[in-house]
C-alpha cells in the first residue's frame, strides 16, 4: 500500500507523511480508520520503527491523525483530515505563488506550471 524511495534525498519520515496524507486525501483511509502499528509498518517497509513513530507524531501534530493510548493511531474525524490537508495545500500554493510573484514570475508562467501539474498522471 505504501511505497518509499530509499534512494531519495527526501527523508523517509517525510515520504511516509506524504504517502499517508495522499491515502487520506484520496479517501483510501477514511475518518477513524486505524493506521498500521509502528512496528508492523516499520517491518513491512524495512525501516526503523523510530522513523515511523516520527511520521505518526507529525501527522498527529498537524491534526491529521489522533492516537488512543494502547490502541494506536487513527485518521482524524470531525473537520476531517481531508479538509485539513486541503487547507494546508492552499496555504502552500499561496506561499509559492507569492514567492514566484516577488521573484518576477508572470501570471501566464504560473498558469503554465499549474496546467502542467494537472496534466501529469497521478500515482499513489
Amino acid at each position: 500500500m505504501l511505497q518509499l524511495d530509499l534512494q531519495s534525498r527526501q527523508p523517509i519520515y517525510e515520504q511516509l507523511i506524504l504517502r499517508l496524507t495522499e491515502l487520506i486525501f484520496l479517501g483510501v483511509l477514511e475518518a477513524d480508520t486505524q493506521l498500521p502499528s509502528v512496528r508492523t509498518l516499520a517491518r513491512d517497509l524495512g525501516v526503523n520503527p523510530n522513523t515511523v513513530q516520527k511520521a505518526y507524531q507529525e501527522l498527529e501534530r498537524r491534526g491529521i491523525t489522533y492516537s488512543v493510548s494502547g490502541r494506536g493511531s487513527f485518521v482524524a474525524p470531525g473537520e476531517g483530515a481531508r479538509e485539513i490537508l486541503s487547507r494546508q495545500s492552499v496555504e502552500k500554493i499561496r506561499d509559492a505563488v507569492s514567492e514566484g510573484k516577488r521573484t518576477g514570475l508572470t501570471r501566464p508562467q504560473v498558469d503554465e506550471v499549474v496546467s502542467s501539474v494537472y496534466s501529469e498522471e497521478v500515482s499513489v
